[in-house]
């Protein structure tokens, strides 16, 4: 099964709780205090003994066979789900000079196996849609193993289409996303449908966040000398002395960024960069780390 988190962005993952600000029943762990372990509840999975663990949920018998100890995890449905929306329109599909191989799609889907991960470990059911005028990608909700590798081999077909998904493409958003669910937006945030789909669904009392998908040249704009520019989605072009080019991009890049959160903020939707040369789990940190510490501060 391909995996597309590094060993070291596994490990980190955890310490770190998918949190919502609307927390859901009042018993276990996990994004909305949902995952209860006991007797009664459908078996889900086993994990390895860690230091803390109730003796009573070693598996005795596996034990035996193994001499390993394993840990019998049982959980009930969430009545909560984690949903990972990633923009596939053209832009996504651009990388950086150095590291041609690696597009800000690329980086979009281990971020969102960072998630499943991170749902996975707290029993929260987890699905995703990728947004693209070639259609729509759907994988409904649910927790496990088994969901986890379904979403890595749905994600392993994602390809960049021309734009965003049109309005008359989004009946699935509104037909599963429930009232109480987490929406994660993956996107670069150039398209107008992809912002104003995160405000629609904040809007209607979804919980949204959005991770703005950044390349390390829209940072830092390291061109010296003459270049062609190409918008992916439009194919207009520019020709500009990269240098000379500099400060004015910079400039207005900025600007267009502080007006994006701008917009964002003022419907309540929590945001965090990623640049592409950074760690994939950076962003969910910037999220999820503050937001637990003032929770449990």
């Amino acid at each position: 099964m391909v995996d597309l988190l590094p060993p070291d962005v596994r490990s980190r993952l955890r310490g770190l709780r998918l949190v919502t600000r609307r927390a859901v029943g009042s018993h276990g762990l996990g994004l909305h205090r949902s995952h209860s372990r006991g007797a009664g509840l459908e078996f889900a999975q086993y994990r390895a003994y860690e230091p803390g663990d109730e003796l009573r949920q070693i598996d005795w018998k596996l034990y035996a066979r193994s001499d390993k100890f394993f840990v019998r995890e049982a959980e009930r449905e969430s009545p909560v789900a984690v949903w990972i929306l990633m923009d596939a329109s053209a832009s996504m599909g651009q990388a950086d000079a150095t590291r041609p191989d690696y597009s800000r799609l690329d980086a979009a889907k281990s971020i969102a196996a960072a998630i499943a991960e991170l749902a996975m470990q707290q029993g929260d059911r987890f699905g995703a849609m990728a947004l693209g005028d070639g259609g729509l990608t759907l994988l409904p909700p649910a927790t496990g193993l088994r969901q986890r590798d379904r979403l890595l081999l749905e994600l392993l077909n994602v390809r960049p289409a021309r734009g965003f998904a049109p309005e008359s493409q989004l009946g699935p958003v509104w037909e599963r996303i429930g009232a109480h669910d987490l929406v994660i937006l993956l996107s670069d945030c150039f398209d107008e449908g992809a912002v104003a789909l995160a405000e629609k669904l904040a809007a209607a009392g979804r919980e949204t966040l959005v991770v703005e998908m950044l390349t390390v040249a829209e940072r830092d704009f390291p061109f010296d000398g003459g270049y062609r520019f190409r918008d992916p989605e439009t194919g207009e072009e520019l020709l500009a002395d990269g240098a000379a080019l500099s400060a004015e991009f910079l400039a207005r890049f900025a600007e267009a960024r502080a007006a994006l959160h701008g917009r964002l903020e003022a419907i309540g939707i929590r945001h965090a960069a990623h640049v592409l040369d950074e760690p994939v789990d950076l962003p969910l940190r910037r999220l999820f780390a503050a937001h637990e510490a003032a929770e449990y501060g």
